[in-house]
């Protein structure tokens, strides 16, 4: 009878049929030359199959020889730098399941891969190696700008300056799309004093000397304050005058700035300058330059509305011929990372969004590949120990550093107080600075060699512009974003959902050429 078995259903009956065969079936096959033989159906047999390749799918293994991207708490889950997932490969990740309160203690690292910031176009080695790279004497720059730069060893531009420079002396509308450190501030600061150089010796515009050249609007007096200082630095060889005008100083502040002259290029944030409209403190009628920085804060609601009533008072050009000459028009930069959906809107009032030339970074949102990135999962009540043990590690580390800690809100402050603590931040006497987001836009941290996200960013857009202040960060979890974060890293793609074009209708695109 155990010759015949069309009926088996399971792999336990499977399994019994055999024992049956090893003890009275082996005495009837050793009485006949005939093979045992188990009959499967082929659905069976299909389903067996299917089950072997489904597992052998899941079971991928990411781990190869070498350095490791992704560094898990379970080295199961860990993946290796040279690993690459396939297009339709479904990434297995560390922080699956951090919703559930058994995964308290958890953590995964994304290393970093790279050990300088990707704008970067040449490192030292290369410069050694290659003595005729470009310089910023290759991009027309004066003697007197490329000098000031020298004297602070900046002889080499970023990938971002190569492209927007010349884009900017030619007349164009540009809007600078580009990750945090990529040197945007030089890349916009640096030709609108070549041009304003070289118009100071030109008859044709001896009467706007004492009228404002260029503007430039910053969201934060922080940012207000470290942009003019860059600039005052470059303008000393030709005498132009740089001021800043941020909140909460009050009107009287306000107006003094404007009282005996006006100064060539202005730095402002919008609250401060609205105010300076309204009461007729300045005007805009020799304006050549309006640049709007950190434009993903600036395009906010919170920023808009304010932003829309400045450009109403410039008189923006629609094309590089009207930037020149008697009555001539002023060029539009806009310059950040990300870009609102507000932003066509708001520009289209002002000029042709068909004539500007939008210049983008190759890395714009990805996670920056020379930042070490650890995520925790923590308690509440476990945040002030996991803090206290991460300041801890960077006092002791050889060199010790600067570290900054973000919170996503914080008690109202006065400006001439925040500002105070900043600076001495940035000039060693304090090595931690407790902060929310506005120290994450454009603020020079260069001493920073920790950022813990005490509170876990709201968004993509604030999580890079974080993790960019530091060669190093860390931080707690906030479920799907934590997610979304982890699988851009395995996967080497960009955040999703982070907009860095303006619509309809749509721009001249260059991309930035690494």
């Amino acid at each position: 009878r155990h010759h015949h078995a069309p009926n088996v259903t399971s792999s336990t009956l499977a399994k019994e049929s055999m024992a049956t065969l090893s003890t009275s079936g082996m005495r009837s096959a050793s009485s006949s030359s005939e093979p045992v033989v188990i009959r499967v159906p082929r659905h069976l047999q299909k389903r067996v199959e299917s089950v072997k390749q489904t597992r052998g799918r899941t079971k991928i293994n990411t781990i190869r020889a070498g350095r490791l991207l992704i560094q898990s708490k379970n080295p199961d889950l860990n993946q290796s730098a040279g690993y690459l997932l396939g297009k339709f490969e479904q990434p297995r990740l560390s922080s699956n399941g951090w919703k559930h309160p058994k995964s308290f203690g958890d953590y995964f690292t994304v290393n970093n891969t790279k050990t300088v910031a990707p704008c970067v176009t040449k490192n030292h080695e290369e410069e050694v190696e290659q003595k005729s790279s470009v310089t910023f004497s290759n991009l027309h720059i004066c003697k007197e700008l490329v000098e000031a730069l020298e004297a602070v060893n900046i002889t080499h531009p970023t990938t971002v300056q190569l492209q927007t420079i010349p884009k900017v002396m030619k007349g164009h509308n540009i809007l600078c799309a580009a990750e945090t450190g990529s040197g945007k501030t030089l890349s916009y600061l640096l030709p609108i004093l070549h041009r304003l150089q070289a118009d100071s010796e030109s008859q044709m515009y001896a009467g706007s000397s004492r009228k404002i050249r260029a503007l430039v609007l910053v969201p934060s007096r922080e940012l207000a304050e470290q942009v003019g200082a860059v600039c005052r630095g470059l303008c000393a060889p030709f005498g132009l005058t740089t001021r800043t005008v941020g909140g909460g100083r009050g009107l009287g502040h306000i107006k003094q700035v404007f009282k005996n002259k006006h100064p060539n290029i202005l730095v402002a944030t919008p609250g401060a300058l609205v105010k300076a409209l309204q009461r007729r403190c300045l005007d805009f009628g020799e304006l050549s330059f309006f640049v709007v920085d950190e434009a993903d804060t600036m395009f906010d609601p919170t920023f808009s509305d304010m932003l829309e009533s400045i450009l109403s008072h410039a008189n923006i050009a629609g094309d590089p011929k009207q930037t020149r000459g008697p009555g001539h028009k002023a060029q539009l930069l806009v310059v950040g990372a990300t870009f609102p959906g507000g932003v066509g809107e708001v520009l289209s009032q002002v000029t042709d969004l068909g004539s500007m030339v939008v210049i983008k970074s190759k890395m714009l949102h990805f996670l920056m590949p020379h930042v070490k990135q650890t995520f925790l999962k923590v308690k509440g009540a476990d945040k002030i120990l996991e803090l206290h043990q991460a300041l801890k590690l960077v006092q002791h580390e050889k060199g010790g550093g600067a570290v900054l800690v973000f919170c996503n809100k914080s008690a109202t402050m006065p400006a001439a107080v925040r500002a105070g603590i900043f600076q001495s931040f940035q000039k060693g006497v304090e090595d931690v600075l407790i902060c929310t987001d506005i120290a994450s836009r454009g603020l020079d941290t260069s001493r920073v060699r920790l950022v813990v996200n005490y509170d876990f960013p709201e968004s993509h857009t604030d999580y890079i512009h974080r993790a960019g202040r530091v060669g190093r960060a860390g931080g707690v979890e906030d479920g799907e974003l934590v997610q979304k974060i982890e699988t851009a890293a395995r996967r080497r793609t960009s955040l999703p959902g982070m907009e860095s074009d303006i619509h309809e209708p749509k721009p001249k695109v260059e991309e930035a050429q690494e």
